[in-house]
């Protein structure tokens, strides 16, 4: 057996685990990182990064269908074919490249990447199975960063016609017929993908609207968009699983019964769970909150000189937020003074209109207490989204009505999500009204709807 001795080892190259190593050896401490597959977690191999590419070829796809014939543009094309091999090919090189990056960045930092099955025997030391031999890391300060996993249903375990997020992403074929139980960001994300590539979509949801992370104003459009693209959907309804074998998936909804529909495919996005096994998270003493590991706002666990980030530390799950405490961890250990204390981490469903939120939507920010003003403004006036043939939508602005305090800022339209950056900013720096309303934005450009929205907020909209 090899033995390795290192200052920080960090168990799992997700996003939040990579990054985590990197700037561990850019402060100079002696880093390993372990990880079974490739570095860039599910996020890079077999998520968010490979999903958006499967959306952006969908999204091209269909705008060459809605062009035969011709169209407003004066664009016309004869029917187009999609070489589905191609685009899978697409998606992996991109994946691939990316991939490399992350093992080039890992070298630059000077942080070794291990590959292999990880497994802690105590806080201080991890056996690492490889392919060709056992390896014992012997670490001061150990970086949890196991990531997360699909959530099965018991009457649709994955395997056979029953797949997760994972699986849409390596399927061979498109399928004819997909049932997406889970009405939710992955869900709806990956059903109107493949609605565009040709699929029958029909999105079993076990609430009352879709996108139940989000209030009600900003998943209406996606709604809208959904019944224009044909995907049928269910509300109030749960899956109960496959019958004749497996060609039919059995659903009940609220107050109408049970329904079956045919489905090729039933693609199962209920959630994600951290991933509390196989590590040995059961050979160490730390707190668990949840079904999460618990930390503090420096990321530590409540054992000494271990850390946990990501997935594994609670909601959201999201990659940026990982990243963002894989730098905390990494500081703190190198002695420096960082905690893990956002005032929001935004969230984006890439579906078709996209939705971004940071902060606090107006229900929440009067649950919270506050009195509030809102703004939102129409993406119907916004100059650029009418020449981008996208009318739908709108930015909102939510502020405290005393101090006039930015609580929170949403927008559900066409390639909102470039807006969220400007939303964080405008939270972190403590913006107010007017600070929106006052900041000079490029016109033409979909973000003049931000000052737009704060000026609705103030009582003096301009351009509704």
């Amino acid at each position: 057996m090899e033995n390795l001795s290192c200052d920080v080892l960090v168990l799992g190259a997700g996003p939040g685990g990579y990054v985590a190593a990197i700037r561990a050896g850019q402060l100079g401490l002696d880093t390993v990182i372990v990880d079974k597959d490739r570095p860039g977690g599910t996020c890079l191999n077999v998520g968010c990064v490979p999903s958006k590419a499967l959306i952006h070829a969908a999204d091209a796809f269909e705008a060459a269908k809605r062009a035969v014939g011709g169209n407003a543009l004066g664009i016309s094309v004869s029917d187009p074919v999609l070489d589905w091999s191609k685009t899978v090919a697409w998606k992996n090189h991109i994946v691939a490249g990316l991939n490399h990056g992350v093992e080039g960045l890992l070298k630059k930092a000077g942080a070794k990447l291990v590959t292999g099955t990880g497994r802690m025997k105590d806080g201080k030391t991890c056996i690492v199975e490889t392919a060709e031999e056992e390896i014992r890391i012997t670490a001061k300060n150990v970086i949890l960063s196991p990531g997360s996993e699909a959530i099965e249903l018991p009457g649709l375990p994955f395997g056979g016609h029953v797949i997760s997020s994972t699986g849409a992403l390596a399927l061979e074929t498109i399928p004819e017929r997909l049932a997406v139980v889970g009405g939710g960001y992955i869900g709806l994300e990956l059903g109107t993908a493949f609605a565009k590539l040709g699929s029958k979509v029909t999105v079993i949801e076990a609430t009352a609207h879709l996108l139940p992370q989000y209030d009600a104003e900003l998943s209406a459009p996606v709604a809208r968009r959904l019944r224009e693209l044909g995907i049928d959907v269910h509300l109030n309804s749960k899956a109960r699983g496959l019958v004749e074998g497996g060609k039919r998936l059995e659903f009940e909804t609220e107050g109408e019964g049970i329904s079956h529909i045919a489905a090729d495919r039933v693609l199962v996005t209920v959630g994600r769970r951290a991933k509390l096994d196989g590590w040995g998270q059961e050979e160490l003493p730390i707190d668990l909150a949840g079904g999460f590991v618990h930390v503090d706002e420096t990321c530590r666990t409540s054992m000494t000189g271990v850390y946990a980030i990501g997935d594994a530390t609670g909601e959201p799950m999201l990659a940026h937020r990982a990243m963002a405490q894989g730098e905390v961890a990494a500081e703190v250990i190198a002695g420096r003074k960082r905690i893990f204390d956002p005032v929001s981490v935004p969230a984006v469903c890439f579906t078709d209109p996209e939705v971004v939120s940071v902060g606090l939507s107006p229900d929440a920010a009067k649950a919270a207490g506050h009195e509030v003003v809102t703004g939102n403004f129409p993406l119907a006036a916004n100059s650029r989204s009418q020449t981008l043939e996208n009318r739908s939508g709108f930015v909102r602005a939510v502020a405290r009505k005393d101090n006039e305090l930015i609580l929170g800022l949403q927008a559900v339209g066409h390639q909102v999500s470039e807006l969220s950056a400007s939303f964080s900013l405008a939270l972190e720096m403590g913006a107010r009204l007017e600070d929106l309303a006052r900041t000079i934005h490029v016109h033409p450009t979909v973000s003049e709807a931000i000052p737009e929205a704060a000026m609705l907020a103030l009582g003096r909209g301009l351009h509704v």
